[in-house]
């Protein structure tokens, strides 16, 4: 080695200090105070935003649940109605079967009409003819019956005065207050329906 080629030597770990402009930066007070309120900004805001929707979530379930409740309150509700429209037609036949009784305890061609109407619906080729009435019924038109050939008269004390029925080989003629007055609600109600169509 020789003497003018000479290196300088820096000790290890000692290196020297940065320029002065390389430090970072203190920030001011007022420059703190707006970093703090933007962080407190977005915190507000994420909490707000996530609080709403947890909230809206409940509102929904709150909702679903009193649908619920009343769903269960209008269930029984129609089968009342169903309840209530059964007692009024069962109202409206025995009301109607006790007026019809009365008709026909006061004149009894009236009935006797009825059972005219019924053998004409039979009509006359039928060998055989069951006619059943009320027991009341059968002694107050015995006198009115007695020209029907081949016609054998029953009591039947299922039937309220003023109903029969009448069974051949082929027909069956329910002539109960039940059943005419379904007759004559379903000629009704397809009356009102062919008038609106």
């Amino acid at each position: 080695m020789s003497a003018d080629a000479a290196v300088r030597w820096v000790a290890p770990g000692f290196e020297p200090p940065p320029p002065p402009e390389a430090l970072p930066r203190v920030q001011s007070v007022e420059e703190l105070q707006a970093i703090e309120q933007a962080a407190f900004d977005e915190g507000y805001r994420r909490g707000h935003a996530e609080g709403l929707a947890s909230g809206q979530g409940e509102i929904r379930r709150m909702v679903a649940q009193i649908e619920g409740i009343l769903d269960s309150f209008t269930r029984p509700l129609a089968r009342l109605d169903g309840e209530v429209a059964d007692a009024l037609a069962g109202l409206s036949a025995r009301i109607a079967g006790t007026l019809v009784g009365h008709a026909y305890r006061n004149d009894p061609t009236l009935l006797a009409d009825l059972v005219r109407e019924a053998m004409d619906a039979v009509g006359t080729q039928t060998r055989e003819v069951e006619l059943r009435l009320h027991p009341d019924d059968l002694g107050v038109l015995m006198p009115h019956l007695a020209t029907l050939d081949g016609v054998r008269l029953a009591g039947d004390t299922t039937l309220a005065r003023g109903e029969l029925r009448l069974h051949s080989e082929s027909v069956r003629i329910d002539a109960t207050i039940d059943s005419r007055l379904r007759a004559c609600l379903d000629a009704m109600l397809a009356g009102t329906h062919g008038a609106n169509a």
